[in-house]
């Protein structure tokens, strides 16, 4: 059994941190957390993460939460996710860029994938429709970023990607225009050919298959 525990759920910003590890070939083990009975607010979850989030990453027994917090201990340790640092002030550069992904990102990608989350049946067009709105201004950013490059930092993958490419995916079929951003596009094809990403989409395929047997397969209403 391995040492290293991710604890996911289909779909959920998990897939980050697997692609991450996918790409170090670091052995761990994806575990099931079961959304649909709230697994993740039980006290037995919150023993790893008492903010009943994923994902949850489980070292030797010490856990880690937090995308942004994993991945730059992930980086430390192994290095190859990020560029390289020349200076304190690349350093902190490259950890605001995982936070835009984090805290300016994520937030509208669950209000376009899940406004139901922060308004009633008669609100949630209205909850999706802000989010859809504000999207666009970073999602153009992005598209203008990638129009002469392959990736974030340029020739270089970094996990920088993998976060932007979950984001995109979550966002792509739940009615938000991504015909918009033909380069954003290409850039997620590029990811979606990456042998990382394939195993760690292949680990989610997995777990929702354990759900799935279970009953406990969580489709979020689109």
């Amino acid at each position: 059994m391995s040492n290293i525990i991710l604890f996911m759920a289909p779909g959920t910003c998990a897939r980050v941190t697997a692609i991450a590890l996918e790409e170090l070939h670091v052995d761990f083990e994806a575990r099931p957390v079961r959304f649909k009975i709230g697994e993740h607010k039980s006290p037995e979850y919150k023993q790893y993460n008492p903010k009943g989030k994923v994902p949850a990453l489980v070292i030797n027994g010490q856990t880690l939460t937090e995308n942004v917090a994993i991945l730059s201990y992930l980086n430390e340790t192994y290095t190859g996710l990020m560029p390289i640092a020349e200076s304190p002030i690349d350093k902190a550069s490259h950890l605001a860029d995982l936070c835009f992904c984090a805290t300016t990102l994520h937030p509208l990608v669950t209000r376009i994938r899940m406004p139901q989350m922060f308004a009633g049946p008669d609100s949630a067009y209205t909850v999706r429709d802000i989010g859809s709105k504000s999207m666009d201004e970073y999602f153009t950013l992005i598209n203008d970023r990638l129009s002469n490059q392959l990736w974030w930092y340029g020739d270089k993958w970094s996990v920088m990607d993998a976060y932007l490419f979950w984001c995109f995916w979550r966002v792509e079929g739940a009615g938000y225009d991504i015909s918009r951003y033909p380069n954003f596009k290409d850039h997620a094809q590029r990811m979606l050919k990456r042998p990382s990403t394939i195993r760690a989409m292949e680990r989610e395929d997995v777990v929702e298959a354990i759900l799935k047997s279970e009953g406990l397969s969580f489709v979020p209403p689109v």
